[in-house]
């Protein structure tokens, strides 16, 4: 697909700063420019906005949970434990996402990215878009997602 008359966005490819790109912008570049330069770093941006997100949302966690009070009514405290407890949930859950982001940053440096570990065929734009460590091409992960039904993998 030859993207002649369509792209009518100014050549930024020399641009050393990447955070202005859009996702459409991503989005309209040609087949086989897939995983350029560009676009992988326009990934590591992404991944690495994501990884302080997280690395924020954390100390915020860990101030809240030092600054909590004793409270002397159980029902309260019942409450406030429960918050904590959901609040330290999501955190696990954040803490595993860390782990993908920067094995995906990792691949991005070793040229890995964006191609499925499985099939080596590419992911796509648009799913690394939706998910920026997708690891697997869609179809590979629906047959991983079918193999864990049928046999509790």
């Amino acid at each position: 697909m030859k993207n002649n008359d369509k792209n009518t966005s100014p050549d930024i490819t020399n641009t050393r700063d990447h955070n202005f790109l859009s996702d459409d912008y991503i989005l309209s570049m040609p087949e086989e420019e897939y995983m350029n330069d560009l676009q992988l770093s326009f990934f590591k941006n992404k991944l690495k906005q994501l990884e302080q997100e997280i690395l924020l949302k954390a100390e915020e966690t860990t101030e809240y949970l030092r600054e909590t009070q004793f409270v002397p009514d159980p029902a309260d405290r019942a409450t406030i434990e429960e918050e904590h407890t959901i609040e330290l949930r999501t955190r696990d859950r954040e803490r595993k996402l860390l782990k993908k982001i920067q094995i995906s940053i990792a691949r991005i440096d070793n040229g890995e990215y964006g191609w499925c570990e499985e099939t080596g065929e590419p992911i796509g734009i648009p799913r690394l878009l939706a998910r920026p460590t997708a690891t697997l091409s869609l179809e590979a992960q629906e047959r991983r997602e079918i193999r864990q039904k049928l046999y509790g993998e």
